[in-house]
C-alpha cells in the first residue's frame, strides 16, 4: 500500500486536534454507531482538562488505497521539544493557521524546523466560519512568514486551502461547496510524496517517542528508514555515539490503525511503527539489524531555557498527605521523565536531597509536577531561574530572550507597555488587529516574563492574550525588579480560625480559608506593604461568663485568593517555596525557623 507521512503544526488553539477528528471520521476510521469523544487524540488526563494537546501522538487513516500517516502535534511553546522531534518521521506538514488570529508565535517556529528539514508544506486557513475572520489578510501574512523563514521556492509555491475543522470541509476557494474534507485528502496524496526509502537494506529506525505499557514494557515509536521490520527479530541498539546499548528482539510490532493500534507480522521502510520487547532503548536510540554498525542521524533539539529545583517536602505536614516522599523515589521519577521528555534534563543540585529540573518554560514544568503529583509525589518547588551562559567569543554574559505577541483591547495598551518595560521589554512593533483591539510585540528577556502573567490578567480585565516564543540569547539585561508586596507568614503551628483571620484580612490578601492547617513558616497571603509580616492565624477569642455588646456580630471573611499550581511557582521569590502534595498546594519561606530567617538576611547582606 502507498504510504504518505504528515505532522499537523499550528500555534496552540487553532484546531489541530478538532481537524483530526473530522479525517478519521470522513476516512471511515470509525463505525457509523461508535461512541467517540471529542478530541479523541487528547487522551491524557492533563490534556482533557486544560483543552491543550501536551504529546504527539500518532494515528492512521486510508484514502484513495493510500495509508496516511497523521501525527497530531502540541501547540504550546513550551512543548516544542515534541514538534522537532518527530519532524524527522514525516515527508510534508500541514500548517494550520487561525483565520482570524493569523500566524502567531509558535507557527513561526515549527514553521521555521519544518522549512529547514526541507519540508513541503500545506497550509490550510482554519475556522473560516468565524465573525472576525479575514482570510486574504492572513493569506498575506502566512507568504512573508515564509519568506522571512528563507523558503526555497519550491515551499513558496505552497498549496492553500480554507476550512472549518469543527464543521468539517475544507476548499481551495472562499465560495466553494463546503462539503467535506476530501480535497484536503487530495492535496495530500498530490502534493507530499512517498517516503522513498530502500526496503532492500538492513532494518534500522531511530526511536522518536517513548512510552510504557502495564503489560508490553517500553514502546518505542519511529519511522522505518530502511529495510523491513518483522516480529522476533534480532536487533540491537545504538547510541548516538556508536556505542551498542542492548541486543534484543522485537516481540512485538505495532501500526496505526485511525485511533488503534494493531499486532502486525511486518513493516517497511517509510511506515510509522511501535516496537516492544526492548528493556533500555530511548530516544533518540537507532534500532537496528545486528550487521548494522553506525546509528542514523537524529535531529538535535533546542536546549532548555529554565530550570527549577525540585527538594523532598520537608514541612511539618510533609508525608501526611502523600505516599512517595523520599528522594531517591523523586530521582528515579525524574530521569524516567528525561527518557521519554528530550526537552528536560536533570542533574544532581549542590543542595542535599534536591534536583536541578531544566525545561522549555513555566507550563511545561508546570505539566511535570501536576502528574507526579496525581502519581502520589510530595514534592518543595523553588522559584524558576533562566539558564545564562557565557558568549565563546566575547565571553559576556548571555540569557534568554523572547519574542511576547500581546493582543489587548486598546484602553489597556498603555498600561502593558509601562509594566513591559519596566521588565525590560522592548517594543519592536504596535499595530491595530481590528475589533478594537491592539497587537503589540516585544522582545523581553525570559526573566522579565516569569511570573507576569496574571498580573498581565488583572490589568487587562482578563481580556488580554500574550502568546510567547522563545527567540535566542541577548546580552544581560540587568536587575529586573520582583514582586513588590511582601508576605503574610504563620507564627503558629494548627488550624486557622475565623476569628483570627477576621482580623487579619485587613493586613492583606488572604491564601487560606477558616480551618486549615498551616505551620511556622507558612505564608498565609500577601501584606499589603513590602515588608514581610509574622502574624497569628489560629488565634481564638478568650471566652468570659460575660456577655460581651459585640459577642452576635457575625465574622464575614472575603474570600481568599486560591492559586493554581502554575500561578504559586509564578508567585514565589528565591526565599520561598511551593509546597505540592497529592492533596493542596502551599506557599511556604525557605527557612522555617524565623531566627534562621533572620540570620541568612544578614549574611546576603554582609
Amino acid at each position: 500500500m502507498d504510504i504518505r507521512n504528515i505532522a499537523i503544526i499550528a500555534h496552540v488553539d487553532h484546531g489541530k486536534t478538532t481537524l483530526v477528528d473530522q479525517l478519521l471520521k470522513q476516512s471511515g476510521a470509525f463505525r457509523e454507531n461508535q461512541h467517540v469523544a471529542e478530541r479523541a487524540m487528547d487522551s491524557n488526563d492533563l490534556e482533557r482538562e486544560r483543552g491543550i494537546t501536551i504529546l504527539a501522538k500518532c494515528t492512521s487513516v486510508v484514502w484513495n488505497d493510500t495509508r496516511i500517516n497523521i501525527i497530531d502535534t502540541p501547540g504550546h511553546a513550551d512543548f516544542g521539544g515534541e514538534v522537532e522531534r518527530i519532524l524527522s518521521m514525516v515527508d510534508g506538514a500541514i500548517i494550520l493557521v487561525d483565520a482570524a488570529e493569523g500566524a502567531l508565535p509558535q507557527t513561526k517556529f515549527v514553521l521555521g524546523k519544518a522549512l529547514a528539514r526541507g519540508l513541503r508544506p500545506i497550509v490550510v486557513v482554519n475556522k473560516i466560519d468565524r465573525q472576525d475572520a479575514r482570510p486574504d489578510e492572513v493569506h498575506e501574512e502566512i507568504f512573508d512568514l515564509f519568506a522571512a523563514l528563507d523558503a526555497s521556492e519550491a515551499q513558496l509555491d505552497f498549496p492553500m486551502l480554507y476550512a472549518s475543522g469543527r464543521q468539517g470541509w475544507a476548499d481551495e476557494t472562499l465560495d466553494g461547496p463546503k462539503k467535506d474534507l476530501a480535497p484536503l485528502f487530495d492535496l495530500v496524496l498530490r502534493h507530499v510524496p512517498p517516503p522513498g526509502l530502500d526496503a532492500e537494506k538492513p532494518f534500522a529506525m531511530v526511536a522518536t517517542i517513548l512510552e510504557s505499557d502495564n503489560f508490553l514494557g517500553r514502546i518505542l515509536t519511529g519511522r522505518v528508514e530502511q529495510g523491513r521490520a518483522r516480529v522476533n527479530m534480532p536487533v540491537r541498539v545504538l547510541r548516538a555515539d556508536g556505542t551498542v546499548m542492548e541486543t534484543g528482539r522485537l516481540t512485538k510490532l505495532l501500526s496505526f490503525r485511525g485511533l488503534d493500534r494493531v499486532p502486525v507480522e511486518e513493516a517497511g521502510a517509510g511506515d510509522i511503527i511501535a516496537v516492544a520487547g526492548l528493556s533500555d532503548a530511548t530516544i533518540p536510540d537507532t534500532i537496528a539489524s545486528p550487521e548494522i554498525e553506525a546509528p542514523l542521524d537524529s535531529q538535535p533539539v533546542d536546549p532548555p531555557t529554565l530550570s527549577m529545583t525540585f527538594r523532598i517536602n520537608d514541612g511539618p505536614l510533609g508525608g501526611r498527605e502523600g505516599k512517595k516522599v523520599t528522594s531517591r523515589q523523586i530521582r528515579d521519577r525524574l530521569f524516567k521523565e528525561t527518557e521519554g521528555n528530550v526537552a528536560i534534563k536533570v542533574t544532581e543540585s549542590p543542595e542535599s536531597e534536591a534536583f536541578e529540573v531544566a525545561g522549555r518554560g513555566e507550563l511545561q514544568l508546570g505539566v511535570l509536577i501536576e502528574t507526579m503529583r496525581r502519581e502520589g509525589f510530595e514534592l518543595t518547588i523553588g522559584r524558576p531561574r533562566v539558564l545564562f551562559r557565557e558568549n565563546p567569543e566575547t565571553g559576556e554574559r548571555e540569557e534568554p530572550y523572547e519574542e511576547a505577541l500581546i493582543d489587548v483591547d486598546e484602553p489597556y495598551s498603555g498600561v502593558v507597555v509601562e509594566k513591559m518595560s519596566l521588565r525590560k521589554g522592548v517594543m519592536q512593533d504596535m499595530r491595530p488587529s481590528g475589533g478594537g483591539k491592539v497587537r503589540l510585540t516585544f522582545a523581553i528577556p525570559s526573566r522579565g516574563l516569569i511570573g507576569y502573567h496574571g498580573e498581565f490578567l488583572t490589568d487587562t480585565r482578563g481580556t488580554g492574550i500574550m502568546n510567547r516564543l522563545f527567540s535566542g540569547y541577548g546580552p544581560y539585561a540587568g536587575v529586573i525588579e520582583g514582586r513588590r508586596n511582601g508576605s503574610l507568614i504563620s507564627s503558629e503551628d494548627g488550624a486557622t480560625t475565623q476569628y483570627a483571620l477576621f482580623s487579619l484580612q485587613d493586613r492583606g490578601t488572604l491564601f487560606v480559608d477558616a480551618g486549615e492547617k498551616v505551620y511556622i513558616g507558612m505564608i498565609i497571603g500577601e501584606h499589603s506593604r513590602e515588608n514581610d509580616l509574622e502574624v497569628n492565624p489560629i488565634r481564638e477569642k478568650k471566652l468570659t461568663n460575660i456577655r460581651a455588646a459585640g459577642k452576635d456580630e457575625a465574622l464575614l471573611l472575603t474570600p481568599p485568593r486560591k492559586m493554581s499550581l502554575e500561578q504559586a511557582i509564578a508567585y514565589i521569590e528565591d526565599d520561598e517555596l511551593v509546597e505540592v502534595t497529592p492533596s493542596a498546594v502551599r506557599i511556604r519561606k525557605r527557612y522555617l525557623d524565623p531566627n534562621e530567617r533572620k540570620r541568612m538576611e544578614k549574611t546576603r547582606a554582609s
